[in-house]
């Protein structure tokens, strides 16, 4: 029988996010991969608990992403747009007011926000990325940050686990507690633990729908494909051969000599098995966190939450990596269990974004969100209840053009219905122009270059997988012209304009009505 907590009573809270884990490989989300069985922790965790179907990122790449978590605020308001993004401890609200609330906070795993999480009670993080073997954590000490360095032996899910629960074991028992606790895993190469080697050795990935082929007439824009698809092998990296030097089949050393198809599966199902074999990790060691939690009392009077800072690009369209605003990129898994308020095995479908994060936790923990954050509490919506004034369409911008993975920067809207995408094609600072972008591992630099600016409007109702880009329609004149009031109102309402950005505003106002 399941605890009630008094209300009176602060439940501990604990936030669990790993890094680029897609709902399409977490089991309860039904995708193509579910019935592989990736999640068995997370499933059950769902299972006990909520499982949130329309969840959000603002930005889809880790840094801005994590700032927009800890701040509650859209990326141009917190002022991290992109990955060199740097967010001062005195604007990480979140540990702020949980600190305020009468929390014992801390923060363990994957930070990437560069400033020293001085906000945090404890703090034992990853330099940047950090290593997948042998990582080394940096921690609260005589010297200045970031030079208390400490070593550990072992893979690192595990380890990171190992520091939460000797966290968990030694902290002050008198508060509650606040542990964001943030896995590596299962971010890009993929690194998996041995004992991994042969989990899906001879299974048969399933492949989605559309990696091989996209209808020339249905999918993207000239934004994406360039006109007479001249930008195919520019734009987006990819898991065939399509993008000359960015490709997964480069990477995993898949032989150049096998033809298209041959070859973009062989590159597939290696991308898959090693991606689903950190997934895997991150699951083992959540059965690990959650039986010290239940050996000690703290299972049912603990607000657990499972997130990833992003979606995830498992091949769909032919592409790997996040940062697009198509669905597979932008939408976050996320499952809340709390038997004190949520019902076991119940899913909600409401519109949120990753701006709404801190002002729920803060809710929960029987505190209000600061003026400053942007995103507002669906506390309510644990217990059942309809959201009221909810948002009916979520704000997305990409900002870092031809950066890393050449996505073309990009803003748009989001409703229960509809996506509308403005492809502007241009980098945030106007003198980013003509330089290099960062080389990939094996291949060349490009020059930061603008891109063809347009449109995309898809019809999610009918098209989920968003195959048809139906902005020429006339059927949805009305439904487009409306989106883009919405657009141009949230643009105004978040701060999201661009009239400090001249070269991206004249790129806007000539496509506006078009």
């Amino acid at each position: 029988m399941a605890l009630v907590v008094s209300q009176a009573t602060p439940p501990n809270i604990l936030y669990i996010m790993s890094d680029d884990h897609t709902s399409q490989a977490i089991g309860c989300y039904g995708s193509r991969l579910a019935k592989l069985n990736p999640t068995p922790t997370l499933d059950k965790l769902a299972a006990e608990g909520m499982r949130f179907d329309r969840v959000f990122c603002t930005n889809s790449i880790c840094t801005p992403s994590r700032a927009t978590i800890l701040t509650g605020q859209y990326s141009q308001t917190n002022s991290v747009t992109d990955l060199n993004g740097v967010l001062p401890p005195e604007r990480h609200y979140l540990p702020l007011e949980m600190e305020r609330a009468g929390y014992l906070t801390a923060m363990i795993g994957k930070w990437h926000l560069e400033a020293e999480p001085s906000s945090f009670d404890y703090y034992n993080v990853l330099p940047g990325q950090g290593k997948y073997f042998d990582p080394d954590f940096i921690v609260r000490g005589d010297q200045p940050w970031p030079k208390n360095v400490e070593k550990h032996t072992g893979y690192i899910s595990d380890v990171i686990t190992d520091i939460g629960l000797d966290w968990l074991e030694k902290r002050d028992k008198t508060k509650p507690f606040f542990l964001m606790l943030h896995h590596k895993a299962p971010h890009d190469m993929f690194e998996f633990a041995p004992r991994y080697a042969d989990y899906l050795k001879d299974t048969e990935i399933p492949e989605p729908d559309n990696l091989y082929d996209q209808p020339a007439s249905g999918f993207g824009s000239v934004a994406t494909r360039g006109e007479n698809d001249s930008l195919v092998r520019r734009i987006g990296t990819s898991v065939s051969k399509r993008h000359p030097v960015r490709n997964y089949g480069i990477d995993f050393n898949i032989t150049p000599g096998l033809d298209d198809r041959e070859y973009t599966h062989e590159a597939y199902q290696e991308y898959l098995k090693r991606y689903l074999r950190c997934v895997k990790s991150v699951d083992d060691n959540l059965e690990r966190l959650f039986d010290y939690l239940k050996k000690n009392g703290l299972f049912d009077n603990t607000v657990i939450i499972y997130t990833s800072d992003q979606g995830m690009m498992l091949g769909e369209h032919d592409y790997i990596d996040k940062r697009w605003m198509y669905d597979e990129s932008m939408r976050m898994p996320f499952i809340v269990r709390y038997p004190a308020k949520v019902k076991a095995g119940s899913v909600n479908t409401d519109l949120i974004n990753n701006t709404d994060f801190a002002p729920t936790i803060l809710e929960l923990a029987g505190t209000q969100a600061p003026a400053q954050m942007q995103g507002r509490s669906f506390a309510d919506a644990l217990e059942g209840k309809p959201l009221t004034n909810w948002r009916t369409a979520t704000y997305y911008r990409y900002w870092m053009h031809l950066m890393h993975h050449d996505n073309p920067a990009h803003f748009g809207v989001r409703t229960a219905d509809y996506k509308l995408i403005l492809y502007y094609g241009q980098p945030e600072n106007e003198s980013s122009l003509g330089q290099l972008t960062m080389p990939w591992k094996k291949g060349e630099s490009y020059k930061i270059e603008p891109t063809p600016p347009a449109w995309e409007f898809y019809d999610l109702r009918t098209d989920p997988h968003e195959m048809h880009n139906e902005y020429a329609n006339p059927k949805y004149a009305d439904t487009i012209r409306d989106l883009k009031a919405q657009l141009k109102q949230q643009r105004t309402d978040l701060h999201e304009t661009d009239e400090a950005r001249p070269h991206i505003q004249r790129v806007i106002d000539s496509l506006w009505n078009n």
